[in-house]
């Protein structure tokens, strides 16, 4: 598959072969080590150094924090068991994490990243969150062709640049949004909602927003007697007031408001959108609605809100409910108090697991070998929806999506699809 990823930077530089070199050096094996062959393991570094540049401050602080319990979790678990085999050396390796801030700052992620290339010699490079700042940092593992896998960037555009070390294990957000409308028609099959329902379509202004509106209306066009938009309009990310916006929503008599916002816009919005006593059959906020930041922001007014996600700690698997305590009892041990799993962490938990099982698979810690492993790397079973963890051709997971919805009291329960269900859905939402 190497040669089906066309190169997007053509030159690399000759640092990448310094840095390279440099992350294969290390402390000799103990004295006294002999592989099963009796002949004496390689020389080979006594940790193996990953790199993540994530927001930790700024405005994405409280999801960039989330990613980074993942990505520790992870790491833990590995350094339990002596870190991770490497056939070269013929031994176990632990792991250690070097992570900066780049406050949700766009030039500070690209320079953070190149120091954790080209200062601290990483052998490999987890991502960070939101697809501007991916967007950014990820031409720097192409650059120095550093294998670099990411739970936080979901836009197309991240990975249609024919880049060869950049890996992802956020499916495309057209096909979050192709899953609500799938959902929807389902619903309109059942006789809650009318034929043709009535669109109103929000989307941020970035291409995570233009993914989402590409979604929706590749569904409208499939199914042309189940839907009519009334209104498509883009929205600027991290706005500061959307009452305009809503008031031109509000004169229409739309059945659906079908919305893409990353968190704090997504909390702005519907405050605003419950302020003004506003309401429709069915509303998501994309991959924003269980979240909860938005619940004890704005309580009782995100019931009834779905979103499609990457993940739920509702799923029905085994790895999911072994997932979801263990990440509570490392929470408790980081912080003092156990914090229930969101997907912001279980995503990049999987990223790191899927990192790690391809460098043991290498064998090696050569980054051309990591970089093939992941791109054949099959992780089963994944704690993400299929429970199988494969990357494209363009190195973004295609795994699939889960439809769920808050119920009052605090709930959220999956209603799409069939075989996922723990609950029914309340569509059309009850009028206030």
């Amino acid at each position: 598959m190497f040669a089906t990823r066309a190169v997007g930077l053509a030159i690399v530089l000759m640092v990448a072969l310094t840095v390279g070199a440099l992350a294969g050096c290390g402390a000799q094996e103990p004295a006294g080590s002999e592989t099963d062959s009796g002949a004496e393991p390689a020389e080979g570094p006594q940790e193996i150094l990953i790199g993540t540049v994530l927001p930790l401050t700024g405005k994405e602080s409280r999801i960039g924090n989330y990613q980074l319990d993942g990505y520790e979790l992870a790491i833990e678990q590995w350094n339990e068991k002596g870190g991770i085999y490497v056939k070269e050396f013929d031994r176990r390796i632990p792991i250690r994490l070097i992570s900066y801030d780049d406050e949700t700052d766009q030039a500070k992620t690209v320079s953070l990243t190149e120091r954790l290339v080209t200062v601290d010699n990483v052998t490999a490079l987890l991502g960070g969150y939101t697809t501007t700042l991916v967007f950014a940092q990820s031409v720097v593992p192409e650059k120095y062709g550093v294998p670099y896998v990411n739970g936080g960037g979901a836009a197309t555009k991240i990975y249609d640049r024919g880049f060869k070390y950049v890996f992802g294990t956020l499916s495309p957000i057209e096909i979050l949004a192709k899953t609500e409308m799938d959902f929807l028609k389902e619903q309109i099959d059942a006789g809650n909602l009318p034929k043709p329902s009535t669109i109103v379509l929000l989307w941020e202004n970035t291409s995570h927003g233009k993914d989402f509106q590409a979604g929706v209306r590749a569904k409208v066009e499939e199914y042309p007697d189940y839907f009519e938009i009334l209104l498509d309009e883009s929205f600027e990310l991290h706005a500061s007031d959307f009452s305009a916006l809503l008031n031109k929503v509000n004169s229409l008599e739309a059945d659906l408001f079908l919305v893409d916002a990353h968190l704090p816009d997504y909390i702005l919005m519907h405050r605003q959108y419950t302020e003004k006593g506003m309401y429709h059959k069915f509303i998501t906020y994309g991959a924003r609605g269980p979240d909860p930041a938005a619940k004890d922001a704005l309580g009782a007014a995100t019931d009834y809100v779905a979103a499609a996600v990457w993940w739920t700690p509702d799923l029905p698997y085994p790895q999911v409910q072994q997932f979801n305590q263990d990440f509570m009892e490392f929470t408790e041990r980081k912080y003092g108090e156990a914090k229930p799993p969101q997907w912001y962490a279980a995503v990049t938990y999987e990223a790191a697991r899927a990192l790690f099982t391809a460098i043991e698979q290498a064998g090696t810690l050569d980054r051309d070998a990591i970089r093939d492993a992941l791109d054949n790397l099959v992780l089963e079973p994944s704690i993400l929806p299929g429970q199988r963890l494969t990357f494209s051709d363009s190195g973004q997971a295609l795994n699939p999506f889960v439809v769920v919805q808050n119920m009052p009291g605090g709930e959220t329960v999956i209603i799409y699809p069939e075989d996922a269900k723990t609950g029914e859905p309340v569509v059309p939402v009850p009028a206030k």
